[in-house]
């Protein structure tokens, strides 16, 4: 199963195309909007959100609310469109007072961009690298959520820092698991400590005051996954890279750690490693997990627990140096309607990656065709795994 994306950001419309689907598989149009509703969210957001109001439309591979194996088209209309028709119009000529972008901001991709491709105007790199393409990305894993759904699989994130602001946990790896979705999700930092998220509140503020804006971290749970996902034979086949890759695509991502991540390097390995147990119910299980529910490059069947560290946003109210592509002289750099923090709607763009890994990891090892032989697939597999630990 895989997804693309087309379309700009002050364009007519997002579009995503899933192909791999399997057949039978029940679509809801809610579920999809209410997840591109969590990713327009969040306090720190800019004036961007008071215009858009995302929502899908379904044009092709559901019929009558159910998967009939064919390509999935989504589309997201952009309202803003209405004010760009004359700037981002695909045909005719430019508007005789239209002011190009000359004034690449340093951490987008505006300078590189036009470097690459040869173009007098940033804006032809920074509509597409705009994060509204995440839109787009977050209605395609719309569907990889709903196949995981249908097989025992939910995926959720929270809020663990915004700037210097931190959620204090006893212990995340057997913590984070517990917490409620919806509580995460009555939060407008979706942080479920009411103390942290007063605190991130504050460094927003503090940071939108001065012109700023802020980065920080999230974590993104995955629970009811079956042991044996992915490989260890072939470096392709392992969810680590596979789960990595698709959190690094997100362009505000710079830190990725599974379980403990980094701070199992400062640890001896009788404290990192997760004690196998033979319970009667469950079967082979972990006394912790330490892991975050990843060994070898396969999940173990314990929740997957993955950190993950979001940069700032390149935009600033109080713009840095830069340089004038057309001048070649010192310049301040372009300013966009722009949000102070998206941390909290970058953790459900990520979600939505990790289920899109999770769900082809599934058809893979389970079919594809259609639901019906992935369910009974899966129900023989568990049936396996029982009577190998008796």
């Amino acid at each position: 199963m895989r997804y693309m994306t087309a379309g700009e950001s002050h364009g007519p419309q997002l579009t995503a195309i899933v192909d791999g689907v399997p057949a039978g598989l029940r679509i809801s149009e809610e579920s999809i909007n209410a997840d591109l509703k969590r990713r327009q969210s969040g306090y720190g957001r800019g004036g961007r959100q008071d215009i858009e109001c995302d929502r899908v439309r379904i044009l092709s591979g559901v019929r009558f609310g159910r998967t009939i194996g064919s390509p999935i088209t989504l589309v997201v209309e952009n309202r803003d469109w209405a004010n760009w028709t004359d700037r981002m119009a695909p045909f005719g000529d430019a508007p005789f007072d239209m002011e190009r972008e000359t004034t690449p901001r340093p951490g987008h991709a505006d300078l590189v961009g036009v470097l690459k491709i040869n173009s007098d105007d940033c804006r032809d790199v920074l509509e597409r690298a705009s994060a509204r393409e995440t839109a787009a990305r977050v209605a395609a894993a719309g569907i990889a959520r709903e196949l995981l759904a249908d097989l025992g699989v939910d995926v959720f994130s929270y809020v663990t820092s915004i700037g210097l602001a931190k959620m204090i946990e006893r212990n995340p790896m057997l913590d984070a698991p517990d917490y409620k979705p919806l509580e995460i999700e009555l939060s407008d930092v979706r942080c479920p400590n009411e103390a942290a998220a007063d605190a991130m509140r504050t460094e927003i503020d503090r940071a939108r005051e001065a012109g700023e804006s802020l980065g920080g971290t999230f974590r993104v749970v995955a629970r009811g996954l079956v042991p044996g996902l992915g490989g260890y034979a072939s470096a392709d086949e392992r969810m680590t890279g596979r789960i990595a890759a698709a959190l690094f695509s997100i362009p505000a991502i710079k830190g990725v750690e599974f379980g403990l991540g980094f701070q199992a390097a400062q640890l001896p390995g009788s404290r990192v490693h997760d004690e196998i147990v033979l319970d009667p119910s469950l079967g082979f299980t972990r006394a912790g997990n330490n892991a975050g529910g990843l060994e070898g490059g396969m999940t173990t069947g314990m929740p997957l627990i993955v950190t993950c560290a979001m940069k700032p946003i390149p935009t600033l109210m109080n713009p840095l140096s830069t340089v004038d592509i057309d001048t070649l002289e010192p310049a301040l750099a372009s300013k966009e309607r722009s949000d102070v923090c998206a941390v909290p709607a970058c953790a459900v763009v990520a979600e939505g990656e990790v289920a899109f890994a999770l769900a082809n990891a599934y058809l893979e090892k389970f079919g594809h065709d259609n639901m019906a032989d992935i369910r009974a697939n899966i129900a023989a597999y568990r049936d396996r795994l029982r009577t190998v630990s008796r």
